[in-house]
């Protein structure tokens, strides 16, 4: 009787056709979540660039005005680019700063990513910050919700 158990195990090698046909169609589901949920992380990173570049832009244009008695007449994207080296002006394969502009208490300094998304800094006169956005950022889920971006 144990011969028969042994050999009857032994004659089952393999997968079936079926168990094929059911693993196959399990990882095709999977794949079919998981793609899209990847493809969008790549625009959300282009744009984390330009957030951050925006951010950078801010603190040297603090940095400008602190030389300048507190006011920001005279901020330009060249300036900016004068007091922090790593502010990109012209790769158009990155995030690049695209406007830098002030006045004696406001100031506005504008990244521009390479997905057209735009994320921008713009300091009132009150001393309050607002994050402003374009439509192309609300288009890429970068953050941008009804023209204001968060960090």
């Amino acid at each position: 009787m144990l011969y028969r158990l042994r050999q009857r195990t032994g004659d089952e090698g393999g997968f079936t056709l079926i168990e094929l046909l059911v693993v196959i169609l399990i990882i095709g589901i999977l794949a079919a979540i998981a793609i899209p949920a990847f493809l969008s992380q790549k625009s959300k990173a282009v744009d984390a660039g330009a957030k951050t570049l925006a951010s950078t832009a801010e603190t040297a244009a603090e940095s400008y005005a602190t030389d300048h008695a507190g006011s920001y007449v005279g901020l330009s994207v060249a300036e900016l680019k004068a007091y922090e080296n790593s502010i990109n002006t012209t790769n158009a394969k990155e995030a690049k700063l695209v406007k830098a502009e002030g006045t004696a208490t406001e100031f506005l300094v504008e990244a521009e990513a390479p997905n057209g998304s735009t994320f921008g800094i713009k300091r009132e006169a009150t001393g309050e910050l607002k994050r402003p956005c374009n439509a192309e950022a609300e288009k890429t889920h970068g953050g941008c919700v009804g023209g204001e971006w968060t960090s």
